[in-house]
């Protein structure tokens, strides 16, 4: 008669399933000491999953609009300075107007007007890195100032020259919230070329006005072209001062998108990323758990029994 092995085949298959699960637990606790993700697919998410894609759907928007505000806020950086330009050159030629007039001495004024057109005319034609034009509203791809030379001004009204259009470029900055960040020619160089028309006009015939004035001409000037310029002044300094207030407000709205984006990434991370130090504890728990089972499964096929009889002795 054979002495067969203790163990059952029922022990046998309970022992290989603890194996298996144990196997199971190890290569999970693994994956995510490797990854350090919690899984690799929206199965071991579970429940979480809606909140996970709707958190990166938001963090993604949130970085979506926080790039596209970077963009608009260095245009208005640039602008900026193209404003504070055309604000120091009304205020140029109301300084050369308002020194003529007390001297009563025109020498220069026109070669000045002359500059300051030139200058402002290169602003308000102005492009941007990809070749449009900063001022043209929705007309980007066109001059939005057609005069070539202060003369021309005499031509036509001063509205004529402009073509730009009438909607400024506007950004959106988060859901549902839109900034204006577009400015247009024509609201910004209609009243500097009006003062300068205004003087040129003055100058007749030409080079009437380079050296000393009359009475009459001192009156034009300080009545007629001198508030003209003054307008244009004050204009220019409240186009550049609002444009101040778009620059601070777009860097609001940066800040707190780059927050928004922090917080969603957080909702992400929370749900998506392992805590290490658990998941270490748990891969080093599954391991010994499996070689456990593996030593029991072992010592269990070496069990017969023989093992349990009386040692016989003799007597």
């Amino acid at each position: 008669m054979s002495v067969d092995r203790v163990a059952t085949n029922s022990q046998a298959q309970c022992l290989l399933s603890q194996i298996m699960q144990a196997n199971k637990a190890l290569d999970k606790t693994q994956a995510q000491v490797s990854s350090g993700k919690v899984s690799d697919n929206y199965a071991g998410i579970g429940d979480k999953t809606a909140a996970l894609e709707a958190a990166r759907s938001a963090a993604a928007r949130a970085d979506a609009y926080a790039t596209n505000t970077q963009l608009a806020l260095t245009q208005t950086d640039l602008q900026d300075t193209q404003l504070t330009t055309l604000s120091g050159l009304a205020q140029q030629l109301q300084d050369a107007i308002t020194t003529a007039a007390g001297d009563s001495d025109g020498t220069n004024l026109i070669a000045t007007a002359q500059s300051i057109f030139e200058q402002a005319s290169a602003i308000l034609n102005s492009t941007d890195s990809n070749g449009n034009y900063i001022y043209g509203g929705q007309n980007s791809s066109t001059p939005p100032f057609t005069a070539t030379s202060i003369d021309d001004l005499a031509s036509g009204s001063i509205s004529s020259f402009f073509a730009n259009g009438n909607l400024a470029k506007t950004v959106q900055v988060s859901d549902g919230q839109t900034e204006q960040i577009g400015v247009l020619a024509s609201d910004i160089g209609t009243e500097l070329m009006t003062a300068l028309n205004s003087l040129n006009q003055l100058d007749s015939p030409s080079g009437s006005l380079d050296g000393s004035l009359t009475s009459t001409q001192v009156s034009d000037l300080t009545d007629t072209v001198l508030p003209l310029a003054n307008q244009a002044t004050t204009d220019l300094n409240a186009a550049t001062a609002a444009n101040g207030n778009v620059y601070t407000s777009l860097q609001d709205s940066i800040t707190n998108q780059q927050s928004l984006s922090t917080l969603y990434s957080g909702f992400v991370s929370d749900i998506e990323d392992v805590d290490m130090a658990t998941a270490l504890t748990n891969y080093n728990l599954d391991q010994v758990a499996l070689q456990a089972a593996l030593e029991v499964s072992a010592n269990l096929n070496k069990i017969s029994l023989l093992d349990y009889l009386p040692t016989s002795t003799s007597g």
